[in-house]
């Protein structure tokens, strides 16, 4: 299950990727198996990231691995890459859980390469307020979810460092109602409501219905879990050539 829709990313091969707070690999093992890329997943738990690695290894160097996965542990606030690396990051459920999401952000900005994609998804404001409401336990669990952001905010956070903002959209509306029931019966994490709507979910996942994908996109503007953003870096402009006295020429 992922957030992030691939035909935004413009995924060529070659390219490099950063899927940054990579968790257990649902992105970047995605992405290696549909394209020809080098995915670099990062994330700052270590247990996550060898979960990542154990459901990884049966594609690699495979037939079924169209690219290549490299999988790592690092700081979102100090990533071990050079200056323009990546030609495409995505930063997926990740920005809600940290306090210092705009020094993320600068990060992210500084390892993408002029041009470069950038796709971010947080959790859509409604359904996460009703969570909010329904439970604090939810959000104040050690590594939860610190902030509920409004849509535009972060999108001006974010073209704030020079990015272009080119498309959205809502993803995952079936799983909105199972995390109302999940907060409403939070004590309770033996709740036949919980339990029969998590089996609905992953049986949805594993046979993919038509008639609950129809309902799930119809549903998506409205009651969808998480809401994607994605941007384009603005190139860099070449220096203005400079006159013999140090003036720009004319």
């Amino acid at each position: 299950m992922i957030t992030v829709d691939p035909q935004h990313l413009n995924l060529r091969p070659g390219q490099k990727v950063l899927d940054l707070g990579c968790g257990e690999g649902r992105h970047s093992i995605h992405l290696m198996i549909t394209d020809e890329v080098d995915v670099y997943g990062i994330d700052l738990c270590l247990d996550d990231v060898c979960t990542a690695n154990e459901r990884a290894e049966p594609f690699n160097n495979s037939e079924h691995a169209k690219g290549r996965l490299l999988l790592g542990v690092a700081n979102g606030l100090q990533l071990p890459f050079a200056d323009a690396t990546f030609d495409v990051v995505i930063c997926s459920e990740v920005l809600e859980h940290i306090h210092e999401y705009k020094a993320v952000l600068a990060e992210i900005d500084r390892v993408l390469k002029p041009s470069g994609i950038f796709a971010a998804t947080v959790p859509a404001y409604f359904p996460e307020w009703v969570c909010w409401q329904l439970s604090d336990a939810y959000h104040q669990v050690e590594g939860g979810h610190i902030r509920i952001f409004r849509e535009r905010e972060l999108r001006q956070s974010i073209e704030a460092l020079g990015h272009h903002h080119f498309a959205r959209h809502k993803a995952h509306a079936l799983h909105a109602p199972y995390w109302w029931l999940k907060c409403l019966f939070w004590d309770k994490p033996d709740n036949r409501l919980v339990k029969a709507y998590h089996r609905l979910l992953v049986w949805d996942l594993m046979k993919r219905p038509a008639l609950t994908r129809v309902a799930e996109k119809l549903l998506n503007p409205l009651l969808g879990k998480s809401v994607a953003l994605y941007f384009v870096k603005a190139e860099q402009r070449a220096p203005e050539p400079l006159g013999l006295a140090g003036e720009v020429n004319p």
